[in-house]
């Protein structure tokens, strides 16, 4: 499956956004109550932050998930773990679908990574999904992703992971 990424437009997509963020599916997150305008705001927000940047995931031209990429020292985590350079946090969502197609979202989780690990610079992504979200944790762990420990965050319990680009590189090739 082949995937092209291009960064969020806040304004453009946030109509888009609002129906993937407040549908059931994507309870973890955390925007279910969120209006069209939280929506803009929020991505309003990522995209005039220099340690913060959303992506458009499109299959066949179709926008089909939603990246986020942070500085985890400076963002999210900060504080939270001991940071090491070449760190990069990341966020993905799928886009709500009435047909789904079995290994999409591995397929999408993959796209991610290997898009994040084109940069030199990056050599750990850092995840910190809800605790309860037993589904992300075992497709993280097929990509290469290892737990390291549950943290409280503001808004949640949240299982810290990481993948470094060798365990990506393994788990993929298996």
């Amino acid at each position: 499956m082949t995937f092209t990424i291009r960064p969020l437009d806040p304004l453009k997509d946030a109509e888009l956004l609002h129906g993937w963020v407040t549908h059931p599916k994507a309870v973890f997150w955390m925007m279910q109550d969120a209006r069209l305008q939280d929506v803009e705001r929020a991505y309003l927000e990522i995209a005039a932050d220099e340690h913060h940047d959303a992506f458009l995931g499109l299959h066949d031209g179709e926008p089909v998930f939603l990246m986020e990429r942070y500085d985890p020292a400076r963002r999210e985590l900060a504080g939270l773990y001991e940071a090491e350079p070449g760190d990069v946090g990341m966020h993905f969502l799928v886009a709500p679908t009435d047909t789904p197609v079995h290994g999409f979202t591995r397929a999408v989780i993959t796209a991610v990574l290997r898009y994040l690990f084109e940069d030199p610079a990056v050599r750990r992504i850092v995840v910190e999904p809800d605790v309860r979200n037993t589904a992300v944790h075992a497709l993280n762990e097929a990509v290469g992703f290892v737990a390291e420990r549950e943290i409280d965050k503001p808004e949640k319990k949240a299982l810290l992971s990481f993948c470094t680009r060798e365990r990506f590189e393994k788990a993929v090739a298996a």
